[in-house]
Order: structure tokens, then sequence, then C-alpha cells
């Protein structure tokens, strides 16, 4: 998948991204609500092998990087994961580089995979998954059309603590009509 928004190249990850990855994947204070924070580059190396050459695999997470156009760097990541009956659901994790947060690009980004898999790859729906202390993405789904359908309590293991999870989710007719 390679995808283009007003600012944004949006593409699959790749070796050559690992040392940029790292260096915003890394900063542990800002990104604490992430499920998974490198501690070395040889993490990020091995987590970029393990992306599937195919986009749209089920049971998958691909992983694709946000580049800005101008700069061409790149300053985040957003990851695609592949699963439910049929193949039809999709949940999202988004990760932006901190110099790069509160403009308007994750949700740039955001906007534009989630109109390619609804529009070309004919997804049914599309969840996200937030920490309830994480009120900026919780506002910026709610942003983009989706709804809090659940609040799990202390049903994810993170950091050596059960903590709570709270999911997010749209359907393909939501969105449409949300043009």
């Amino acid at each position: 998948m390679h995808i283009e928004s007003e600012r944004l190249a949006i593409r699959p990850i790749m070796a050559e991204d690992s040392q940029a990855v790292f260096g915003y994947r890394s900063d542990k204070e800002t990104n604490k609500y992430q499920g998974w924070i490198p501690d070395s580059l040889a993490e990020v190396d091995a987590f970029i092998a393990k992306n599937p050459g195919t986009f749209n695999l089920p049971e998958s997470w691909f992983q694709l990087v946000m580049t800005d156009k101008i700069a061409n760097a790149v300053i985040g990541d957003i990851g695609v994961h592949f699963f439910g009956t049929e193949h039809l659901q999709v949940e999202l994790g988004c990760t932006i580089k901190k110099e790069f947060q509160q403009q308007g690009y994750a949700k740039e980004g955001l906007k534009t995979v989630i109109e390619a898999l609804f529009r070309q790859y004919h997804k049914h729906r599309i969840t996200a998954s937030v920490a309830p202390e994480n009120k900026a993405s919780m506002q910026l789904l709610t942003s983009l059309g989706f709804r809090k359908e659940a609040h799990f309590v202390k049903s994810y293991f993170h950091n050596g603590q059960w903590e709570d999870d709270v999911v997010f989710a749209i359907l393909a007719e939501e969105w449409k009509q949300a043009e």
C-alpha cells in the first residue's frame, strides 16, 4: 500500500527506516501508552523484518510509515491489524514523533488509511484500543467519527500491570455518512 495525503506519503515500513523509527519509538515518555517501546536498534530491525510482505493478510499486523513530503523524513507509523470474520475488520494504532504531534499529522494519516481500508479494501469495521488516560488519542478518534464502544477494566497487561482498555470503532456505512 502506497498512498498520499496533502502532506504525507504513507508506505510500508522498510529496513532503511530503522534508525528513524527507533528515534521516536524509543522515547519512553512520549510513548508511555504504546504497547511496544524498543530498547535497541536491533529490536526495531527485528520488528521491521516481521512485517508481512503483503498488505491485507488475514490475522496479521502490517506496519506503515508516514513520511513528511517536504522534509522527506519518517515522522510516525500506523499499524494495521487484519482480523475477524471474513477478515473484514481492522484494528489501527498510530505513533507520531514528538516534534510532529499536535499538528494534525495523526488525523491526516489515519484518515487517509481509513479511507483506503473502507473504499479500496472494503472493510466492514475499524477499531482502535486506547488507554483511558490517553485523552488526546480519544479526542483524535472521536474527531474521525469513531464512537466509544467499550471500557474494559484491567483487561490489558502492560508494563507489568493490568490496565484498563477503551475500544473505539467505526463502521463503513458510518464513514460514508461522515463524508
